[in-house]
Order: structure tokens, then sequence, then C-alpha cells
């Protein structure tokens, strides 16, 4: 039972060109800017810091030149005033300490961490660490001082501060670079929209052109006023619309031809049927106007099955069915078909050549199509190939094979008048009639014959198949040039 409205449950979005296209250019962009963030802060602390650390490594050499030795022994003095600047910080607190050689204390802190004991570190050289004091993070220099004693270790002196004028300065970074980028990301967005909208102009100029066009308007579109990356779409579009012309322009060729061609039948079944209908018409004029009649309905009859023979001939294109067919099989089948309306006629039907079990007589095509080639070329033997009683006409199908050249020769001759050499390529146009014939025909065997063997590759010719003799007789030869 259907929905309400017609509504569907499933309906798949109709996406937007501009949209992928900024969506793909915009999110890598949102993407990046939380790194951009991550990146800058960890920058901003190590630009902040520096500062700091030599002020550190100032202060650790100015009290490392403080540390002097008396009776044989280390002794650590630090003015007051020096102290009291030490510790002068609003923001971070200073620790220093000061161990003798034997890691006796001397002053400052003296729970101070120590550094490793598996350090080594030459006398007068500053090192930084980071570590942790009474559960605060802090930066500390040390250095190892040197004393006049003999065989003595080095004293340690070290200077500690907490981190957060560091912190402070950091962020002050941070935000100095990335308050900026909430003005420019906005501004970079509107940039890339703004070129998205110029870039796909042209897409809407194509758009106006093609709906500005009228219904029959089918000429090709200007390649060269489009992009390079849109001018494939628009060969491929091109390539459309010519074959889409060509389509109609076979619809409208097939539709008039099969006017005209029917015209003359149609008026002469009214006609006969009108001599029928009059008055005082006897027994055997009516036989005669039924006879007429039957004979006009065959003609229209045949007319309409060659128009629609030709049509699908030449709408079957690249969608032309294809599989291995055995011609001898194939065209032998035709002869035999045709035998009996040869007969009536009085003409001798044959096939020589090669037989259906050889190697090498297969061809890749579709069957019917070519089953409709050679009965045309049957028809059209059979219909001007003049024959009686007395002298019977022939007419002769054959498959020659040449496993050298891989070519497989379908050949259909007759004994009738043969066709003047002026008019050889006239012969395969639409209802084009050899002048001075009056066989019965629509004009269109030929023309499905030469389309059917353009579809597999083939090439039609025609010739005298009794050159210097009265009639001359015809020869056609279709030649496949892909033999399997």
């Amino acid at each position: 039972m259907g929905r309400p409205g017609g509504v569907k449950i499933f309906q798949r979005e109709q996406r937007s060109l501009f949209g992928e296209i900024l969506d793909w250019m915009l999110t890598p962009l949102l993407l990046l800017w939380p790194v951009s963030l991550v990146l800058t802060w960890l920058v901003a602390q190590g630009i902040a810091g520096k500062p700091f650390d030599r002020a550190l490594e100032y202060n650790v050499g100015a009290l490392a030149q403080l540390v002097t030795t008396s009776n044989n022994k280390a002794q650590f003095v630090l003015p007051l005033p020096a102290r009291e600047l030490l510790r002068a910080d609003d923001s971070d607190t200073v620790y220093y300490q000061v161990l003798g050689p034997n890691g006796e204390y001397l002053s400052g802190e003296k729970t101070l961490p120590l550094p490793a004991e598996d350090e080594k570190l030459a006398p007068g050289e500053v090192r930084m660490r980071d570590d942790e004091f009474r559960g605060v993070g802090i930066k500390v220099a040390y250095t190892w001082v040197k004393l006049d004693l003999p065989n003595s270790k080095p004293a340690l002196v070290q200077v500690a501060e907490t981190m957060d004028k560091r912190s402070v300065l950091a962020t002050e970074i941070v935000k100095g670079v990335m308050l900026p980028q909430f003005v420019i990301l906005p501004l970079a967005v509107l940039l890339v929209w703004l070129a998205l909208v110029q870039a796909i102009k042209p897409l809407n100029h194509l758009e106006e052109r093609i709906r500005a066009r009228s219904p029959d308007d089918l000429s090709p579109l200007d390649a060269e006023a489009v992009p390079l990356e849109v001018a494939p779409l628009v060969s491929s579009v091109n390539d459309l619309l010519m074959r889409l012309k060509d389509s109609i322009a076979t619809q409208k060729r097939f539709l008039a031809d099969a006017a005209h061609q029917l015209k003359t039948p149609l008026a002469g079944l009214r006609m006969q049927a009108d001599l029928a209908q009059r008055e005082g018409a006897n027994a055997e004029d009516l036989k005669q106007s039924l006879r007429q009649i039957g004979r006009s309905s065959i003609r229209a009859t045949h007319t309409v099955n060659q128009l629609l023979a030709l049509a699908r001939a030449e709408s079957s294109g690249t969608a032309m069915s294809q599989q291995p067919c055995n011609l001898v099989r194939l065209t032998m089948d035709v002869v035999r078909d045709c035998v009996p309306r040869a007969m009536d006629k009085h003409i001798d039907v044959g096939y020589e050549g090669a037989e259906p079990g050889d190697e090498d007589v297969t061809i890749q095509g579709n069957p019917t199509l070519l089953k409709e080639m050679v009965r045309n070329l049957m028809d059209n033997a059979i219909n001007y190939t003049p024959s009686n009683a007395e002298k019977p006409g022939v007419i002769t199908a054959r498959i020659l094979k040449d496993p050298f050249s891989k070519v497989l020769v379908l050949q259909l001759e007759d004994s009738g008048p043969g066709i003047p050499a002026a008019e050889r390529e006239l012969v395969f146009q639409p209802f084009y009639r050899v002048l001075g014939t009056e066989a019965d025909g629509s004009g269109l065997g030929l023309p499905i014959v030469l389309e059917i063997a353009r579809q597999h590759h083939a090439s039609v010719t025609m010739e005298d198949s009794r050159p210097g003799q009265t009639p001359p007789g015809t020869c056609f030869t279709v030649r496949f040039a892909q033999v399997e």
C-alpha cells in the first residue's frame, strides 16, 4: 500500500558541489586550528622560560662566588640585602641551597631536592632541571663549586624558582597570537566562500546557456568558454548531443520514409477497394480488384518489414548483443528458406564452399542481423534475376575462408542484368532503384545489408559475376575481418 502523497521513506539527498568543495576546504582549516593552538602554547612556554632561566643562571653564579674557605672549612656568607633581593618577588617564590663538600648544610633551604647522584657535572658548569618542592613545580639551576681544600669534593649551589610567571607570560603570548586568529578565521572562511562563488560562475553561465537554448537546438557547446577542468564534461555533453541528433535524424528519416513508401500501396488499396464497391461490377472485376488488393497488401507488408529492419539495424550500434555465429550454417538456413520462393520464379538456388563443421567459419556477431543481411541479398537477387521455365536463372551463395589473412568471405552471385558501374554506389542509398528495372522492391534491401555489415566491421563490394557476357550478372562480396 502506498504512502500518502507518494512520500519516499528512503530518499537519497542530492549533493551540492559547492558545499562539498567548501567542506573539503574548511574542514582541514578548522581541524588545524586546535593543533596550531597546542603548538603555539608549547612554543610560548619555551620562549617565556628563557629569560627566567637566564636569571636563575645568573643568581647561581653570583651565589657560587660567595662560597669560600676558612680554617680548612667551607663557608657561605650571604649579605642581608642580597638575601632580601633574592626573595623579593610578587609572583614566584625563590629558594636557594648551599651544601659543603661533604654534603653538610651551609645555607638556604635544607629540604630542597638534590640533583641525581650519578650526574657528572664539571665545577663551574650551570645546569637546569624541572623538579617539585612542597607539592609545587619548580625550575632549579645548580652548579658545583670547586674549593681550595686538599682532597675535598666540590660544594653544591642551587637556586630554585616557582613557575607562575612563566605560565602567565606563556598565556599572554598565546593570547597575543591566537586572539587575532578569531578575526582572521571567519575572514578566511568568508574569502574561501567568495573564491568558490567566483570559481563556479562558469558552471552557472554554462547552465544559463543550456537553459536559454531552444528544444531543437542540438549544436555543440563551446568547450573553449569553460575552465579546463570542465572541458571533458562539455565534450561528453557534445558527444551526447551528436548521438541524440543522429538518433532524432534517424527517427525523422524513418517516419518520412515510411510515410512515403506506404503512400503508394495504401492508395492502391483504397483505389481497388473503391473499384470493388462500384455499381455494376461483375464477379471477374471483383476478383481482379481483390488480387490487386492482395498484391498491394503484400507490397505494403514487405515495405514495413524492410523499414523496421533498417531501423533495427541503424539503432543497434554498440548495444548490439554479440555471440559466436557459424556463418556457413546461418547462410545455408537462409538459402533453404528462400528455395520455395525461388522455385515459384523458376530460379535455381544453391550453396557451395565451406561446410558447417569446418574450422574458422565462426564470427562474432548478432545472428538475427546477420540472417537479415543474407536474406536481403537473397531477396534482391531473386527480385532482379529474370527467369522462366525455358531459361531458369541461377543464384549461388558461397562462404570462402582465408586461413592466412583470417578473412571470412560471403559471396552471393546471380545471373541477372547486373548493375552499371556508375550506379553501384547509389544502390546502397535508401529507396534508390536502378532505372529500367521492373522488379517489385522497396529500395531498402541493400542499405540494410550495408548497415549490418558496418556494424560487424565488414566491407561490402560488388562486381559483375560474368564479365563480358550478357547479362553480366552481379556478385556481392562481404568480407569479415574477425574470424574466431
